[in-house]
């Protein structure tokens, strides 16, 4: 008997992992989970799913243990693990913006400049990136791990290298941003033997292009109008549209049928401005994917 063929898929628990699942639920994967378990369910019996902290998965995708996983750009370079990268995820924690790892200090501390810590003592998660950002600008500095909770050690040593998406947390803690060590986004990562492998990477493809798909249609919706068809090209120049709109001929000659993608944004002030150019029959729907 043949051995079934599985895909052992990492995702990354804590602080991404609500919009993870969130992610693979729009992309058409059903996943259930319980507080207590490590092992996710998902309903393709060809994925063996495992929550990981993003800090480990590239070792564990580059050692093998895993055949892909989610992690974010900055662990990659942090552990230099030789990975294949499949592709970027356009989304984080609470947004869809990129986060930054950036070197803070106390907002009343007397350092302006990153050589006016020479001497001194860095916290952060991100050891390694930290160490290689000093040494390129030859200024010394110790540099220690911090479990966590960087911001509120800001005042116990001389700066911290902390990740911030939005900046609300170093507000918070009234903290002075001095430089920006990395910018990272989410990528979907696979081993190397794995990527050679053709049932192995056709899957990892699948489901790529599911989730690139699934964050492309998270802000935008379908519309669709009828309109006379002389007042075709008015509303056609009137169309945000990405590529050429979808136009149909209807039963009624004197009508065509507009059938087009937008983003979110701007269907509120659209919708209405269609509306008074003459348009009719107007719907908009929401979208799971977008396939370019």
């Amino acid at each position: 008997m043949s051995q079934k063929k599985v895909l052992k898929l990492g995702i990354p628990a804590g602080s991404l992992q609500k919009a993870t699942i969130e992610l693979f639920n729009r992309a058409g994967f059903h996943v259930s989970e319980t507080s207590r378990s490590y092992r996710p369910s998902i309903d393709d019996d060809e994925i063996d799913a495992i929550y990981l902290r993003a800090q480990e998965m590239s070792r564990y995708v580059s050692d093998g243990v895993l055949d892909a996983g989610i992690t974010g750009y900055d662990w990659i370079l942090e552990n230099d693990r030789d990975v294949v990268e499949v592709c970027e995820l356009a989304y984080s924690k609470a947004t869809s913006l990129p986060t930054r790892w950036v070197l803070a200090v106390p907002a009343e501390s007397s350092v302006t400049q990153p050589e006016d810590l020479a001497g001194g003592l860095i916290a952060t998660e991100l050891v390694g990136a930290t160490e290689r950002y000093f040494a390129e600008k030859k200024i010394d500095v110790r540099v220690e791990f911090s479990w966590g909770a960087t911001e509120v050690k800001a005042r116990l040593v001389d700066a911290i290298v902390e990740l911030t998406e939005t900046g609300s947390s170093i507000r918070a803690n009234n903290l002075r941003i001095l430089d920006t060590l990395l910018t990272s986004t989410t990528r979907f990562c696979a081993n190397k033997e794995a990527w050679a492998d053709p049932f192995k990477r056709e899957k990892i493809e699948n489901i790529a292009i599911l989730l690139q798909a699934a964050i492309e249609a998270k802000n935008k919706v379908g519309l669709k109008m009828n309109i006379k068809r002389e007042g075709l090209d008015k509303i056609l120049k009137m169309l945000p549209a990405e590529k050429s709109p979808t136009v149909s001929n209807l039963v009624d000659s004197e009508f065509v049928a507009i059938d087009v993608i937008v983003d979110d944004a701007v269907e509120r002030t659209l919708v209405p401005a269609l509306k008074r150019a003459g348009a009719s029959g107007i719907i908009t729907y929401p979208l799971n994917k977008v396939i370019h």
